[in-house]
This record gives structure tokens, sequence and C-alpha cells, in this order.
């Protein structure tokens, strides 16, 4: 029997030296495969507003639709460690919605941590989280919230900035730190300056762990595909072929057969 990740699992991880594997999921069926499939922690992503709802940002997914995906995939997760992901405008406003936002992720949804976007500016939010009994994990970087403020999806260089965002989080009570869009020296640096987990996504080899969007490692995503994804299967084309033969034999009335009906 897998043992079950928990914040002290990761710790422990980044003392040994050991990877941390962490993808996002947004339902049942897939959020049960990867935990099968031995990933230490499932992250369920803002980013389900482009990956399942279409959408061109993050920006209008709703609590309520994070806690709705959060509560299927925790149904599914046996040993790794939920997080869910805080919507904009979940977070930003009053510590006492943010607090209490962060608990409906635990409370109703089945998490055992809340991710939120921000560094230095998002650190008495942290605080207050933590100080509800909730694990933060922190998100530096490029921060696909601040897209418009960014000016777009851009790598992000400003090294003093990125060190010190690092180090506030860790401070300010945060458990992890995701590490997004950064360049490797720089994101090899921050790994090394703070004892807390680093998770990357576009941000090199140095990090304590890695992260990718489900769809995207598995092939199902199609249009702009970053830089620092790997495909480590094909499920769209599978999918497609897979459905062209079954509306095919539809048509031909070779489905269903003889063996498919009772």
């Amino acid at each position: 029997m897998k043992q079950k990740i928990t914040v002290t699992t990761l710790y422990k991880m980044k003392e040994k030296g050991e990877k941390i594997a962490a993808l996002t999921a947004y339902d049942y069926p897939f959020a049960k495969m990867a935990d099968q499939a031995g990933v230490h922690i499932i992250l369920v992503g803002d980013s389900l507003g482009m990956v399942v709802q279409g959408q061109t940002s993050t920006l209008p997914v709703t609590m309520d639709e994070m806690i709705y995906h959060t509560k299927l995939v925790s149904k599914g997760v046996e040993n790794a460690f939920v997080i869910g992901d805080m919507p904009f405008m979940s977070y930003q406003v009053k510590l006492s919605k943010a607090v209490k936002n962060a608990g409906r992720f635990l409370k109703e949804a089945g998490a055992e941590a809340v991710k939120l976007e921000g560094g230095v500016d998002v650190c008495d939010t942290i605080k207050a989280i933590s100080a509800a009994g909730i694990p933060v994990q922190a998100h530096i970087g490029l921060t696909p919230q601040s897209v418009h403020k960014m000016g777009g999806y851009k790598v992000q260089r400003n090294e003093q900035k990125l060190i010190e965002d690092a180090k506030r989080v860790e401070d300010a009570g945060a458990f992890s730190v995701v590490l997004e869009g950064i360049p490797e020296d720089i994101s090899k640096k921050i790994t090394e300056i703070i004892s807390i987990p680093t998770i990357g996504i576009g941000a090199g080899l140095y990090c304590d762990g890695q992260i990718l969007v489900l769809h995207d490692c598995l092939g199902l995503n199609t249009g702009h595909i970053p830089k620092f994804v790997k495909k480590f299967a094909n499920l769209g084309e599978m999918a497609i072929e897979g459905i062209s033969t079954y509306v095919k034999e539809v048509g031909a009335k070779e489905f269903p057969s003889k063996k498919h009906c009772y």
C-alpha cells in the first residue's frame, strides 16, 4: 500500500533530494489515474478555465466552479496531496474573505491545501490563511491571474524581485512555492536559498519538483503548446481515431454486433 503524501512527506523529499512529481487534474477519472500512477501532488488548477471550459484565460473561473472540480478530484485520490487553486478575486480583497474561501476547499471539497498567486504582495494573506490551519502553496514568477498587468504570458527575469518574493512567502508560512516561467539559473538559486519545496513549470531542472497541466502532458490539448511542455502520450489522437472508428461502424451497421446485444 502506498503511503499518503503529506506536507511532511514533501519536506522530507526536498531534504533527501527526491524529486516531486505534480500534475493538474479536474475530474474523478483523471485524478484516479494520476494517483494510481504515483503522482505526489495533484493541483486542481484554475487552468481549468482554459483547459476544460474553453476560456481564453483563468480569470473567469469562480469559487463555486473550483469547489465543484476539487470535490471530484478528491473523490478519486487516495495517496496524492490535493491542492485547490484559489481563483481570481477569491483572496485579493479582504483577508477574512480569503480565509473563508480557503477553508471551503478543505471543508467542502476535500482538499488538503490551497494555492494562491503572488509574492510580497500576498504575504499577509498567506499568514492569515496559514494561521487558520490551512497549508498554503505560493506561486511566483509568471502568474496567469496577473496576465494583463504583466502584458502577456512572459518569462520573468527580475532575479532580485523573484528571490525576495520566494524568501518572503516562505517567511509568511507557505509550505511550498510554484516557480513559473523563470530562467533555470534563477530558479536554481531560489531552490538552494529557501527551505520549502519549489515546484517548477517552465523553470528548469533544478526545482525540487515539476508540474504540468495534465492535458498537455497527455497530448489532449491542441493549439499553442508552450516550450516547456513535453507530451508523454498522444491521447488526443487516439481518442479521435477511436471515435472515428465508432462513427464508421455505426454507419456501416457493424456496431452493435450480435455479441453486444441481449
